[in-house]
Formats: C-alpha cells, sequence, structure tokens
C-alpha cells in the first residue's frame, strides 16, 4: 500500500508538474492479477483496484493499517468497471455486471475478488474511509440508482450523475460515491466549479482511448493547476482544491468523498469570471 501525505495550498502551488504528479496522481492501479492501494493521510481515504485474471484477489489490511483485518475499523465502496466478477463478503457471493457498485459495512471480514471470464477481467475501483458504526452490505444496481442530469451540449458539459452510495440511498458512516458520464460533444466535468470544506474527494478516470486525456484542474480557485490524466487513472483532490476537468473527448469518471458530512450539495461555488 502506497502512502501519501496531506499537503497544504500555500506549498501547492510552488510545485512544478513532476512535484504536482507526484502528490495527486494515481496511476498503474488496474493491474492484472493485483490489488493495488494508495492511502491518503487527506480524511484518511483509502483509493484501490484490483483486476483477478487467474486468480481471486483477496483485500486485506496490511501492516500500514494496524488491524486485523481490512474492514475492521472502515467502510467500503466498490464499482465494477470491467467485465462480469463477484465480490464474496464473509462467504455471500454477489455478481456484479459492468457499472455494478457494492457496499461494504464496517466489521465484515473476508472480501475476495473473481472474474467470471478471465478473457474479460473484472475491473474493481474502490474507496475506502474510517467508519464508526456499521451498516448493512448492499449490492448497488445504476438502474436502481438517483439519476440527475445537467448541463447543456451549448456549454459542453451535458452530464447524467448517478448516485451510489448516499444518504437515504445506500446508508454509510461518511462514504459517498457515485458515476458522472458525459454525453457525446460534452467535455467539461464539474463546472462551474467548487470547493466543499468538509469534504475531501477523489476521481477516476475511464472509458478513454488510448490517445484521448483530460486536463484535470484543481488547486484554489486563484491559484488553479492541472494534471493531465489518462484512461483508469485517479486523482486526489483535498478540501480546499477545485476539481474539474476537460477532456479531449466525453469520458465517465467515478467520484468518491469523504469527511466532515455527506451533505452532495454542500458546495462553496466559485464563478467562471473568478478563476485564475
Amino acid at each position: 500500500m502506497e502512502l501519501r501525505t496531506a499537503s497544504s495550498p500555500r506549498d501547492v502551488k510552488t510545485y512544478d508538474t513532476a512535484r504536482l504528479r507526484e502528490e495527486f496522481l494515481i496511476q498503474n492501479l488496474f493491474v492484472a492479477d493485483e490489488v493495488k492501494m494508495v492511502y491518503s493521510h487527506i480524511d484518511r481515504i483509502i483509493t484501490g483496484a484490483a483486476v483477478p485474471v487467474t486468480k481471486a484477489l483477496s483485500i486485506d489490511a496490511g501492516d500500514e493499517l494496524r488491524a486485523e483485518y481490512f474492514l475492521q475499523r472502515r467502510e467500503m465502496g466498490i464499482i465494477n468497471i470491467g467485465g462480469e466478477g463477484t465480490v464474496t463478503v464473509d462467504g455471500t457471493v454477489y455478481t456484479l455486471r459492468p457499472r455494478d457498485g457494492i457496499y461494504i459495512g464496517r466489521g465484515c471480514k473476508d472480501i475476495v475478488l473473481a472474474s467470471t471470464n478471465a478473457d474479460q477481467p473484472a475491473h474493481f475501483y474502490f474507496n475506502s474511509c474510517p467508519a464508526h458504526k456499521e451498516y448493512p452490505t448492499v449490492y448497488i444496481r445504476p438502474e436502481d440508482c438517483v439519476r440527475v442530469e445537467l448541463g447543456a451540449l451549448e456549454t459542453s458539459n451535458h452530464r447524467t450523475i448517478c448516485k451510489y452510495i448516499l444518504p437515504g440511498q445506500v446508508e454509510s458512516c461518511q462514504l459517498v460515491m457515485g458515476m458522472t458520464s458525459l454525453k457525446p460533444g460534452s467535455v467539461w466535468n464539474t463546472m462551474p466549479c467548487h470547493t466543499h470544506d468538509r469534504r475531501m474527494e477523489v476521481y477516476l478516470y475511464f472509458d478513454l482511448p488510448e490517445d484521448a486525456f483530460v486536463m484535470h484542474f484543481m488547486g484554489e480557485g486563484n491559484e488553479t493547476r492541472h494534471i493531465i490524466m489518462r484512461n483508469e487513472e485517479a486523482v486526489i483532490s483535498p478540501s480546499w482544491s477545485i476539481h474539474s476537468g476537460a477532456g479531449s473527448q466525453n469520458y465517465t469518471f467515478i467520484w468518491g468523498m469523504c469527511g466532515e458530512n455527506q451533505d452532495f450539495d454542500d458546495m462553496d461555488g466559485i464563478a467562471t469570471k473568478d478563476l485564475k
């Protein structure tokens, strides 16, 4: 498990491209027959992925958590962006089709991931954060989720937000997760942009061909920076930072949040005219 420390906005404004990428960009998450994880000191979120091909993979605590098992003091959400696979939670098997998700609450001990077809392996992406209470495991189908359509083609940001884990739908301690898909012809996400001081966020960009990219914008509204991102790469967004992007074509991204509250609309908007 890779460890990342927190960063001050006063320091980040002095970072060059290499340092920005080192601190916030997460690459090489989806590796065959491996579980890859990055532990961030920012709200203690863990961002990870697993690609079981020739064998099933277990999610273990490792030395970094100083725990008997991964979810001893944590909760997690998993979304499958690959082929069909299974998530086994303490002996109960859940089949996840492409775009299906699952919430797993604190106290679940054995988590095993497998692919149905090795030629089309599952790509399991997950976020995990500390939890103070147990909530039941919930299998999540996108067709059952709350959906919101925002933006317009005229402003290049026509998109559909699919909310997987949030209060009133799938209960959790602090984790909130969902997926946003941009319509063909739209390239901007989260614009007009915002911050939310009470929550940090991680984005995973995908559905991008090899020669495509997303220009992810971060930093304070009056001190913006950018990171060029490719398919199936994630980026850590501190609570003081904007988190917006524009791609060379339309794309999809998974967002995961944790922190002080779970209020999706608790945002501090920044007018486009004030961006610098």
